[in-house]
């Protein structure tokens, strides 16, 4: 199994059946799990990136759309150094971890940003994944 499967078999299987457990009601969201700090890293668990945190964890920011939907943009505070070190890639998922869009990045010309539109009447949590060629996979959410 490559790490691409493991990573989806993990965040689709095993976050989809823990990770609800771990969701809190209020508006706020805990990315934790057994897998954070290992398969993934988070602000609360980076695992061996602990120095690594401001530039790697996305940021999500929410803002109302046209028609009700609400648009969501998520940037990675990061260099792009060519492709020397970079963000390669944002991908946003929904509550059950589906995919709603993926941004992939040229290091050349792109800045770590990429912004998502969810239909009008979404609710619950939207999670961004952030991908950094050399320091591993990153998640953080929001509720909507």
């Amino acid at each position: 199994m490559n790490r691409r499967e493991c990573i989806r078999l993990g965040l689709g299987f095993g976050g989809g059946f823990l990770l609800p457990r771990w969701l809190p009601a209020q508006p706020s969201i805990h990315v934790g799990g057994p897998m954070a700090g290992g398969v993934y890293y988070t602000r609360e668990s980076p695992g061996i990136w602990k120095s690594l945190v401001a530039e790697h964890v996305p940021k999500l920011e929410k803002a109302p759309g046209p028609g009700g939907s609400v648009t969501i943009t998520v940037t990675t505070d990061h260099e792009m150094d060519g492709y020397e070190h970079y963000i390669v890639k944002h991908t946003l998922l929904d509550r059950k971890f589906r995919v709603l869009g993926q941004k992939t990045f040229d290091p050349g010309k792109d800045r770590p940003t990429s912004t998502y539109s969810l239909l009008a009447g979404y609710q619950g949590p939207v999670w961004a994944l952030s991908m950094c060629n050399r320091h591993d996979l990153w998640l953080d959410g929001i509720l909507i």
